[in-house]
């Protein structure tokens, strides 16, 4: 058998899109800041979105707050990996951020809803992994919702409305987290997370490095 070693250095991992979908108020923010301040090989991706803010969110931070014309604009022009229309605002997904962040060996964050979702399955299968998060009642999601105090009545009405609808998309998403408890569902999600980032297709490089090993024998 051969003295020398195989440099693991020689296999590198593309970047995922790691999706995380759910009803408003089903607790994919809160997932989605704690993977994010835990995880240090993760980034997210800011959306645009056409809506103001609101009160505590910063431009640039939260989200690209743009005017319908810049956002018409970044449509023609092919900037946006993904676009959705809710509640009446406009969202999407600037794309040369995520391309630059998956060549890196980024994993690149999106919290966004089901129609996005199938956008990025229809360009970008490969680098996507999707998870749809329900929350464990009705009654535990319109809780959840009031107790942000950020929306008025009407909103909550509407959102709670819409809820259905978006929990239908559930079979199209690679994983499904029921959210009973916000800890579980944090370890739930980094399991995932984990577990698609050794997938032998991201492993770039992972050939080379086995022949090598096997040339060593």
């Amino acid at each position: 058998m051969g003295g020398e070693t195989a440099d693991p250095a020689m296999v590198r991992r593309r970047g995922l899109m790691l999706v995380l979908s759910s009803p408003s108020g089903a607790g994919k923010t809160s997932l989605s800041r704690r993977l994010l301040q835990a995880d240090p090989c993760l980034e997210l991706s800011i959306s645009v979105t056409t809506r103001p803010p609101r009160p505590g969110e910063i431009d640039g931070h939260d989200y690209h707050f743009v005017d319908r014309a810049r956002y018409d604009a970044m449509v023609r022009n092919g900037e946006l990996l993904e676009r959705a229309e809710v509640f009446g605002f406009h969202y999407g997904t600037p794309r040369q951020p995520v391309e630059a962040a998956l060549q890196r060996g980024k994993d690149v964050l999106f919290d966004i809803d089901w129609q996005g979702t199938q956008q990025l399955r229809d360009s970008a299968r490969a680098d996507l992994v999707s998870v749809f998060v329900l929350p464990p009642s009705i009654a535990e999601l319109e809780r959840r919702l009031r107790s942000r105090a950020q929306d008025s009545e009407e909103v909550i009405r509407a959102r709670m409305s819409k809820a259905a609808d978006e929990m239908s998309h559930w079979p199209e998403y690679d994983y499904v987290i029921i959210n009973r408890d916000l800890d579980q569902a944090f370890a739930d999600l980094r399991a995932i997370l984990a577990a698609e980032r050794l997938k032998r297709e991201r492993q770039i490089g992972l050939a080379d490095f086995v022949r090598s090993l096997r040339d060593k024998i």
